[in-house]
């Protein structure tokens, strides 16, 4: 499968994958971006540069989807 949660990505691609899953973008502060996820909780993402794995794996599991299930969503 070509996509996986191991390379980095950039913040751009992760939002387009939130707001895929039903997230909506709210304003954040500096290069960051706000996604309140259809289960009511924020997550906080960096728009400019990679995300690094940890945050995004922490990020999934708090938008409560699995990693294959967010792979879909790239």
């Amino acid at each position: 499968m070509g996509r996986d949660l191991v390379l980095f990505r950039k913040g751009n691609d992760e939002v387009r994958a939130f707001v895929n899953a039903g997230g909506i973008v709210r304003s954040g502060k500096g290069d960051h971006v706000n996604i309140k996820m259809p289960n009511g909780l924020l997550i906080t993402i960096p728009v400019s540069g990679d995300v690094k794995i940890g945050l995004l794996k922490a990020a999934v599991k708090k938008a409560g989807m699995t990693e294959e299930e967010f792979v879909k969503f790239l």
